[in-house]
């Protein structure tokens, strides 16, 4: 058997920087790789608007175009970014350009941005408030913040004292996906301790409820923690009730559930729906659940950051009353991925469900009952530093220059929705409630039927994505294809708005004229 030479000579023969062995957090690289990370950042967003929002790439261009295999020897910095510009940047969908209109926006800002940055540095793993207290803190005081320009009632909120914590609390996940999940668990627990259930054994009796406008996150996560596909109601909306859960509609499927021997559980209400901007009404909905003694979880990921204006937060009248609500920051409050923020107005029932409390993690702090471990209100234990970049936003931003933001950008969506309005040949298929115009091609007189709309809508999108100079996305509203112009790219300002209507009228005339000729021929 070999043997390690220790000697000194042998470690000297090595050389001076070999000595000192591998450091991947020395300090001048630190400042180096970071000082060429930030102009990269700064120089792509001074470009971005010139860059196609979809790449012109094929499926697995990237792995031609790198190493197929990880290098063994390390490489200078300039080459690794020199890669990152040549290689990697012409495959992205520019989500940042101001020419993205596709899905809802994914809003950043300098301050988002270098929070990000600080807390990656500093690379916490704030499971407990002891393993990262200023973290855990910090996340507790953007959470009660944001809470407080949202105007909810102080039972979500955190509360400390000398009588301990309170009922109410938050927690930052990472997507609406897993706020729906962790309360979906809470309530599934609730509802077998009520119905007197051993085990899960009660399980296959519990039924939720949502519109079917809500997005498909919740019936994958009523999947994941244990719903009977069979119990979950999809309850169909309508025009007249503007695509919104109807009140009415959702007692009497609660009901027919009782009565055929099932447990209401869980309804989910949504304020800004992703196919329409629907907005379910939360009170009633609260008011039908609470007869059921169901869980309300009110998913607002897109439309809550609108709710900091005064103007537009009546679309949470009623919350006083539900047990849950999540809003996403990276959606529309210049807080970059990933940002959910949940509250929950009873905390024990969410850590009822999720606590865990192995030995290694057992300390003076969390036996206090003082404190908050967020590693209990979530499905992981670790956890990222996320309320620095929000808190960071918020401090640096203040109230006022956010509603701005929000007020510009649904002026920007009402300025199209008016030049849509404008053109016989569209139509609007839904009522804009936020910074979403939901619109199609409509037929009209000269033999255009539903289906030649639909497909003329389509090939207007595909023709405008092609180009590069924009990018929207669809939807099927009634069985009709429409668009989905969302508003609120961070660097979008009126011209790109009006560039973007340009574009999709001189396209939609371009279209037009072909089926003409193509119907002569």
């Amino acid at each position: 058997m070999g043997s390690l030479d220790t000697s000194p000579t042998a470690f000297s023969a090595l050389g001076d920087d070999a000595s000192a062995g591998f450091q991947p957090l020395n300090p001048d690289d630190v400042r180096s790789y970071l000082h060429k990370a930030v102009d990269f950042i700064s120089d792509y967003y001074k470009s971005v608007e010139s860059l196609p929002v979809l790449p012109d790439v094929k499926p697995g261009y990237l792995r031609d175009q790198l190493r197929s295999a990880p290098p063994t020897s390390s490489a200078p910095f300039d080459v690794t970014m020199k890669e990152l510009r040549a290689s990697v940047v012409p495959g992205m969908t520019h989500w940042a350009s101001p020419n993205f209109f596709a899905f809802f926006p994914s809003t950043n800002s300098a301050a988002a941005i270098a929070g990000d940055l600080i807390a990656s540095a500093m690379n916490t793993v704030g499971f407990t408030w002891q393993a990262a207290p200023a973290a855990t803190e910090m996340e507790v005081l953007a959470l009660d913040w944001l809470a407080q320009l949202l105007h909810l009632p102080s039972s979500f909120m955190n509360h400390t004292g000398a009588a301990g914590r309170g009922t109410g609390g938050g927690v930052i996940l990472g997507t609406t996906s897993e706020a729906m999940l962790v309360t979906l668990v809470a309530a599934r627990d609730a509802a077998l301790r009520r119905s007197g259930s051993h085990g899960v054994s009660g399980l296959p009796r519990l039924a939720v409820y949502a519109a079917d406008q809500t997005h498909s996150t919740f019936f994958k996560a009523c999947r994941l923690a244990g719903f009977d596909p069979a119990n979950i109601r999809s309850i169909p909306t309508s025009p007249e009730t503007d695509y919104a859960l109807d009140p009415a509609r959702l007692l009497e499927v609660m009901q027919a559930d009782v009565d055929a021997g099932l447990v209401p559980t869980y309804v989910c209400a949504t304020v800004g729906t992703t196919s329409s901007n629907a907005v379910d009404p939360v009170g009633s909905i609260a008011d039908v659940a609470a007869v059921f003694n169901a869980w309300v979880h009110v998913d607002a990921a897109y439309a809550g950051s609108a709710c900091i204006c005064p103007e537009f937060r009546h679309h949470l009248d009623g919350v006083e009353r539900v047990d849950s609500i999540s809003m996403s920051p990276h959606k529309w409050l210049l807080t970059c991925l990933d940002c959910t923020c949940l509250w929950v107005r009873d905390t024990h029932r969410l850590t009822d469900s999720l606590e865990t409390n192995p030995e290694y993690l057992k300390n003076d702090a969390s036996e206090s009952g003082n404190v908050t471990d967020l590693k209990d209100m979530q499905v992981g234990v670790g956890r990222r530093f996320r309320g620095l970049k929000l808190w960071m936003v918020m401090r640096t931003y203040g109230a006022a220059k956010l509603q701005e933001h929000i007020r510009s950008d649904v002026a920007m969506a009402k300025m199209f929705e008016d030049s849509v309005r404008s053109d016989d040949r569209f139509e609007v298929v839904v009522p804009r409630n936020f910074a979403l115009v939901c619109f199609r091609i409509k037929p009209h007189g000269g033999g255009m039927t539903e289906e030649d709309a639909d497909e003329a809508t389509r090939e207007l999108m595909e023709c405008l994505n092609r180009t590069g100079k924009a990018y929207l996305a669809h939807t099927v509203v009634d069985d009709r294809f429409v668009l989905r112009f969302a508003v609120g790219s961070s660097l979008q300002e009126e011209r790109h708005v009006r560039s973007a209507w340009e574009l999709i009228n001189k396209t939609t005339t371009e279209i037009m004229q072909d089926k003409i000729v193509a119907a002569v021929e």
